[in-house]
């Protein structure tokens, strides 16, 4: 296991300033990924319990995170962005994470958990490495938008309620071959008492796609 630390950092989206939390492991320069939140109009925010069990597999598996607040949330300036704002700010998130000097900018990939899928789904662009989809929502329309080009992993629980496995495998089949499924026994939408399992999934999937 290798030793971590944690500091928070600010940065910039549509002339807002957003505060985070960056994850990194002791050995630079590492490669890095940006972790989205759950809804904030339903109480999600980046202390969400699977997006800090995510960052910090990630820390120890030797690939630094941003965890941070979307526009309106917790210390973040703005207000909620209907998807669209919340997108711009991931794509801000990515931006600041490839210009940190510790950060190899073409290994940096985004995960996202509930609309934090959706939004990561949305926001991954040409220079995007790798994608975590966890309990992504129903995507409706925008599914025929997606242009995930890079490894892409997609995670429910089998007692999922709102990202059932089903609606998976249909997503994976839009996304394309490059798209693996991953489904975990027993848990449901919220991970509780599974969220050290998923971030271990998580990891993995993003050491063999960043590291090797």
């Amino acid at each position: 296991m290798q030793e971590t630390a944690s500091k928070p950092v600010a940065f910039r989206s549509e002339g807002l300033t957003l505060k985070g939390i960056l994850h990194q492991p002791a050995a630079a320069p590492f490669p890095a990924a940006v972790v989205c939140h759950p809804h904030p109009l339903y109480g999600g925010d980046m202390n969400n319990s699977v997006v800090v069990a995510v960052c910090q597999a990630l820390a120890e598996a030797g690939i630094a995170s941003l965890r941070f607040n979307f526009r309106g949330v917790g210390h973040s300036e703005g207000e909620y962005g209907d998807g669209l704002g919340e997108r711009a700010d991931a794509a801000a998130a990515l931006a600041y994470l490839r210009q940190l000097a510790a950060v190899d900018p073409d290994k940096v990939g985004i995960i996202g958990y509930s609309f934090g899928a959706a939004v990561a789904l949305a926001a991954a662009d040409e220079r995007v490495a790798a994608v975590a989809a966890i309990s992504p929502p129903s995507l409706g329309q925008g599914v025929s938008d997606l242009a995930v080009r890079c490894p892409t992993l997609l995670i429910s629980g089998e007692q999922d309620e709102f990202a059932p496995p089903a609606s998976l495998s249909a997503l994976a089949t839009t996304i394309g071959p490059h798209c693996q499924m991953s489904v975990v026994r027993g848990a449901d939408h919220f991970w509780l008492g599974y969220e050290q399992e998923l971030a271990q999934t998580v990891a993995q999937f993003f050491r063999e796609c960043l590291i090797g």
